[in-house]
């Protein structure tokens, strides 16, 4: 076998092109320079905070951004994004390396994922993708439907009194004196029971147009908030139609006066109660609504199935905040990818 070439590499790449490689094409999308003043104001040090000009350069910051993203549109540890970079050309195109270029070790990864987690700025970075997406003319159309995903990390094992000592808001007797333990605890993450199944972990509140099935807004809370709580925080003022899908987790007298209030239509889920179910007419109306309102679900399926799935691999729900915000992120970016290519075959209008 003998040693590949310049030309090897490039017939390789034409390869990859003549299969339609994802990547190229969310390349060429994604304006990356035009996150560049905002990622360097949290990842470049001042000239003056730097103790010399000796060591090694800090990494051009659009190309880790794409590696953040590349994790989260293929659910990658940072262990496996160092791994699949080294091995796969396609990823090493879309960041720009070379075969003898080095790599970001998962060290640098976490490292400068965790200063957006300490600044706090993955949520401005979502909302100024937004911006470009509306300025590009995929503004928030056709009404907006909101709805709730688990979240999972991975479990804790405490015994009750520990549990109890987290739910209380304080720490458990014994882990202050370990703290290579401590700092191994999630004590954000919370259980919650779905169809008699219980979880643990976060949720991804999310607001989603139903035109483009692009993410609008989001929140991160702990698994145990229930939907209905936040729907302050995800509603979308934007949007150019008033009609508001949701299932009936979120139907009450309080958020329904809210929706009036701020001139939109309800079109939540009713429910039945005790002794009083649903009529057939009610039954029809939450069978019309969920023509609409299952179009969110693809959204979560395509975060579950095509990208990896959802785990989030870290601590606290700072960082998961940061991850489930990059995961959106990452969504969006891949879903305006298809969205230009439905209307190129559609054709001007």
């Amino acid at each position: 076998m003998g040693q590949m070439g310049f030309f090897d590499v490039s017939k390789r790449y034409a390869g990859l092109d003549a299969k339609a490689d994802p990547l190229v094409k969310l390349n060429a999308i994604v304006p990356w320079a035009d996150f560049r003043p905002q990622l360097e104001a949290v990842w470049r040090r001042p000239s003056e905070a730097r103790k010399s000009k000796a060591g090694r350069k800090p990494w051009d910051a659009v190309v880790m951004f794409k590696a953040l993203v590349l994790c989260e549109l293929y659910n990658l540890s940072d262990e496996q994004f160092e791994y699949q970079v080294r091995d796969r050309l396609s990823f090493m195109r879309f960041l720009g390396l070379g075969l003898e270029d080095p790599v970001p070790d998962a060290t640098t990864v976490w490292q400068y994922r965790e200063q957006l987690v300490q600044a706090e700025v993955v949520d401005e970075l979502f909302g100024a993708f937004d911006g470009y997406l509306k300025a590009q003319g995929w503004l928030a159309m056709g009404g907006q439907m909101i709805d709730a995903s688990i979240v999972p990390v991975p479990k804790q094992r405490n015994d009750r009194d520990e549990n109890a000592a987290i739910k209380a808001g304080e720490t458990p007797e014994g882990w202050s004196d370990k703290p290579a333990k401590n700092r191994q605890k999630d004590t954000d993450a919370r259980w919650t029971k779905k169809h008699g199944k219980s979880h643990y972990g976060y949720k991804n509140h999310v607001n989603v147009d139903r035109r483009h099935k692009l993410i609008r807004r989001y929140k991160v809370t702990d698994a145990a908030v229930h939907d209905s709580q936040v729907i302050d925080d995800v509603l979308d003022d934007d949007n150019t139609a008033s009609d508001v899908w949701a299932d009936s987790a979120y139907r009450s007298a309080e958020i329904e006066a809210k929706l009036e209030d701020r001139g939109l239509k309800s079109r939540i889920h009713r429910k039945g109660h005790r002794n009083r179910p649903l009529s057939k007419r009610e039954q029809q109306g939450n069978k019309t609504r969920s023509k609409v309102r299952a179009r969110v679900e693809h959204v979560f399926g395509a975060q579950t199935n095509d990208m990896g799935g959802t785990l989030v691999r870290s601590i606290g729900i700072a960082r998961a905040t940061a991850r489930i915000g990059l995961k959106n992120l990452a969504y969006n970016m891949r879903r305006v990818v298809q969205l230009d290519g439905l209307a190129a075959v559609r054709g001007p209008t």
